[in-house]
């Protein structure tokens, strides 16, 4: 009679490799942070309408909201879903362009994704300036 666990038993299979044996890339990590930065948005829409709930309701609802804003964590907070606002948008367009059946060469979806990268911080950066020339405190 043969062994009953062995009839029982898996086939060994591979295993799939893990992520510490693919080379990170920048194609990888905007596709990761693509959907971080979605997620990302839908939180931070909570904060937007909490700022127009806050302008609607009166003065001192506005002055609860600007209180928060403009601590150090309400700003960090702003910081990231500019961040995460920019990110989206530019690498959609970026996958507009995909859509359309252009930019999947290696060497051009990996400038492009560079590019997404810089872009946001120059931009981030830029609507930041604006945003403290706009209130006076530059």
């Amino acid at each position: 009679m043969a062994d009953a666990t062995a009839s029982t038993r898996r086939p060994e299979r591979p295993l799939s490799p893990h992520l510490q044996i693919y080379r990170w890339s920048v194609t990888m990590f905007s596709s990761i942070f693509h959907r971080f930065t979605g997620i990302g948005l839908g939180v931070g829409t909570l904060a937007v309408a909490w700022w127009l709930i806050a302008a609607a309701v009166g003065p001192a609802a506005y002055a609860d909201f600007a209180a928060a804003a403009g601590h150090w964590l309400g700003r960090l907070v702003l910081l990231g879903f500019t961040v995460a606002f920019l990110f989206h948008l530019l690498n959609g367009v970026r996958h507009l362009f995909w859509d359309s059946g252009l930019g999947f060469e290696k060497p051009t979806a990996r400038f492009t994704g560079w590019l997404v990268v810089a872009l946001t911080g120059i931009l981030t950066v830029a609507v930041w300036i604006a945003a403290y020339a706009t209130m006076g405190r530059l």
